[in-house]
């Protein structure tokens, strides 16, 4: 399966006719937030793919999100889903530091986490695997991220791929302004990447 993911900044040769120039392979997206969602379902539309996504602590509040829902284009929020053979399942946001929406304390991170657990438990039972690719918005704690409090990495996140070891992480929420930062990092079997702007990986 052939995945793209994509995350915080509009890349022009994407939100363009060029996608399918050189995307035309993609199976499925992955939106990892502070993205519009007009952005999303262009790539819905263009590729005619289905596409995921996790809201950013910048994106729309969700009753007009709502509105577009139905298009291709889903939340991924708190759910597991299973597509082609491959299992997703994503989390919102980041931590709180101004109370806006999309925002949680780790505590509050904790609970998404702990309220995906059951159906992960289940896919192990169905298909002999927690997960393979876990979508977030804010990156793990201490892999990817800074030590400002919007931009501060998740416990739970972290304790979630250690224990359930999903063969990826996708995040975004940090931003990438130099060619030598580390955008894609190994935690155990986990490949945890950021997918500021996008990313494309073979799964």
């Amino acid at each position: 399966m052939e995945l793209l993911a994509v995350s915080d900044k509009i890349v022009d040769w994407i939100y363009s006719s060029k996608i399918r120039l050189f995307f035309s392979h993609i199976d499925i997206a992955l939106g990892c937030g502070d993205l519009p969602i007009e952005y999303l379902e262009f790539i819905v539309s263009s590729l005619d793919i289905p596409v995921y996504y996790v809201q950013g602590n910048h994106s729309l509040p969700e009753n007009i999100m709502q509105s577009h829902e139905g298009r291709g284009s889903q939340c991924l929020h708190g759910k597991v889903i299973n597509y082609q053979g491959h299992t997703f399942a994503g989390i919102e946001g980041s931590l709180r530091y101004n109370y806006g929406i999309y925002q949680y304390s780790q505590f509050g991170m904790w609970l998404n986490v702990i309220r995906l657990i059951p159906s992960i438990i289940s896919n192990k039972m169905k298909y002999g695997r927690y997960l393979d690719v876990f979508v977030t918005h804010a990156p793990p704690w201490g892999i990817h991220d800074k030590s400002d409090l919007p931009h501060q990495g998740i416990k739970a996140f972290r304790w979630f791929i250690s224990v359930f070891q999903p063969e990826y992480h996708f995040h975004g929420h940090i931003h990438i302004y130099r060619p030598d930062t580390i955008t894609t990092t190994h935690f155990g079997r986990t490949k945890v990447i950021n997918a500021y702007g996008y990313q494309h990986v073979s799964l």
